[in-house]
């Protein structure tokens, strides 16, 4: 017999939106269920640009609201989680054959005042024959314009929002599918089948498809409403190849197609150069970098640094498929990243979810929350903003919170002094990754060193606390510490994972070692 569960809110979609989602209904009060048929953040949620930003490039399609209310969502986030998110200076080298000056003037005057900006600073001009930021750029670049946004490490942002769905309630199964879904006046009857073969049995007051480029084939195939609104895949692919400069900024370049890509710090060893626009027509699953999007990506960035990036300088890879609402625009680029809310209540409601962006999707949870609030008479109305982010609150170590940047550097300083034994590099990765939760982390026994600095103790934490299980989810989701091994220690990883947890996720114990 399957196991059954009842819940107010079954969520389809294990991506940002869906554990955004999860978070605030669960936070409401709302009984949740948060189902993914793959590991959280697995597809186009952990294959961003990792960015937190208003998008600049945006404002030539006066997309005005939309980078209104993503200029508005930087600074709210940044506080939110200071550990995995942090402000970044944009360098754009001027191209006199491409953007006139006094359009890029106009641009980011309207960046630095279309929301309140308390963190991060504005625009301004340098000169890049003097600047850090020339020395790696061509010499034919001698002005840049630069401008703030934030970065985001977008996997473990979804991770975060699920932690904190299930701290406030929330059931949260990975590797489990909605494979049907049926619709009565007042419930859905869905069943979930997790990856062993097991069911599950779910009678749920309302259903929220958030599968994202998934969203249309779930309707149609699985909750039997093959009426969606019609989306436009595009798949983004990123490189990243050794550290191509030394500074902190990152680069916005200006390609003759009109498009843009970036090259930003990554990884402390690597630059990430980013992204593609390309229609996607196959697999969604099965989204991968082709030769032309490599060597794309590798000549618009030769265009602008001395060095020049080849393909053979490409060092890992990663492609994503986006769910864009279609806007009949012929250029995938110019398509509006904006997202819509769908919800019908002709019978139980259904809430579905069509297209967004990482920078927006506290506010579209938000939104999703407020419209389910009413059918469900939700008894807590809007929480989120204002609030961390699980590890986001670091002032149990260093009192109250003052810039998120600056709060982080002296939250590192006090968890070094904290745990002298350790290694500075893995007091920040740990710091990085955790925030405050490092110090949950560093009460358990440490156990064997399975990898370089990375030791049995935090594979079981991600394992109990984070839902790892499988090297993949360790080495290239909850964390990049697959960029940095080689393929012995990614091994080593691998082979600790199926000893420990083999293919049901059994639970293992570090042996009692303590940090020292």
């Amino acid at each position: 017999m399957s196991e059954s569960l009842d819940c107010d809110v079954l969520i389809v979609g294990g991506g940002i939106n869906g554990a955004g989602i999860a978070r605030d209904c669960a936070g409401r009060g709302l009984r949740v269920v948060l189902a993914e048929k793959d590991d959280l953040a697995s597809h186009t949620s952990s294959s961003s640009t990792k960015l937190i930003h208003g998008g600049l490039r945006y404002l030539e399609y006066y997309e005005f609201a939309l980078v209104r209310k993503a200029l508005a969502e930087r600074e709210v986030l940044l506080r939110s989680a200071p550990h995995i998110m942090w402000p970044l200076r944009f360098v754009m080298p001027h191209d006199p054959g491409m953007r006139p000056v006094w359009m890029i003037r106009a641009g980011l005057f309207l960046y630095d005042h279309l929301a309140r900006r308390e963190v991060l600073p504005g625009s301004t001009t340098v000169d890049l024959r003097s600047h850090p930021a020339g020395a790696p750029l061509k010499r034919d670049f001698r002005k840049g314009f630069v401008y703030s946004d934030g970065w985001v490490d977008d996997a473990r942002l979804v991770v975060l929002n699920a932690l904190d769905a299930k701290a406030r309630g929330a059931t949260v199964l990975t590797r489990t599918a909605c494979v049907d879904a049926r619709r009565e006046a007042t419930q859905w009857q869905a069943t979930l089948r997790a990856d062993d073969g097991r069911e599950r049995t779910v009678k749920a007051r309302a259903l929220v498809n958030a599968a994202g480029p998934w969203a249309a084939q779930f309707l149609a195939e699985h909750a039997h409403a093959p009426r969606p609104k019609s989306l436009r895949l595009v798949k983004g692919s990123h490189i990243v190849v050794p550290k191509m400069f030394e500074h902190e900024h990152a680069y916005i370049f200006q390609n003759p197609d009109k498009r843009i890509i970036f090259a930003i710090p990554y990884e402390g060893e690597f630059t990430l150069i980013g992204t593609t626009d390309v229609e996607h027509h196959g697999a969604i699953g099965a989204a991968k970098i082709d030769a032309d999007e490599i060597a794309y990506l590798c000549e618009q960035a030769s265009r602008y640094f001395a060095k020049a990036v080849r393909p053979a300088d490409v060092v890992w890879s990663y492609s994503g498929v986006r769910s864009l609402l279609d806007d009949e625009s012929g250029d995938p680029s110019a398509v509006t990243r904006d997202y819509a809310l769908e919800l019908d209540t002709a019978q139980a409601p259904l809430l579905s979810v069509w297209g967004g962006k990482i920078t927006t999707f506290r506010k579209l949870a938000e939104e999703a929350a407020d419209l389910l609030a009413a059918p469900l008479k939700a008894g807590r109305g809007a929480w989120t903003e204002g609030s961390f982010l699980p590890g986001g609150d670091l002032s149990a170590s260093i009192g109250a919170p003052q810039r998120p940047d600056t709060d982080f550097s002296r939250f590192v300083q006090a968890l070094a002094l904290a745990h002298p034994e350790l290694p500075t590099p893995l007091v920040r990765r740990l710091a990085r990754a955790y925030g405050s939760r490092a110090t949950e982390l560093l009460q358990r026994p440490r156990g064997a060193e399975v990898a370089p600095g990375l030791f049995e103790a935090e594979l079981q934490f991600l394992h109990d606390e984070e839902w790892a299980r499988c090297a993949d989810d360790v080495l290239w989701r909850r964390s990049k510490l697959g960029l940095h091994y080689d393929e012995h220690h990614r091994a080593a990883v691998d082979a600790w994972c199926r000893a420990h947890w083999g293919s049901s996720g059994e639970t293992a114990r570090a042996t009692e070692t303590t940090w020292n």
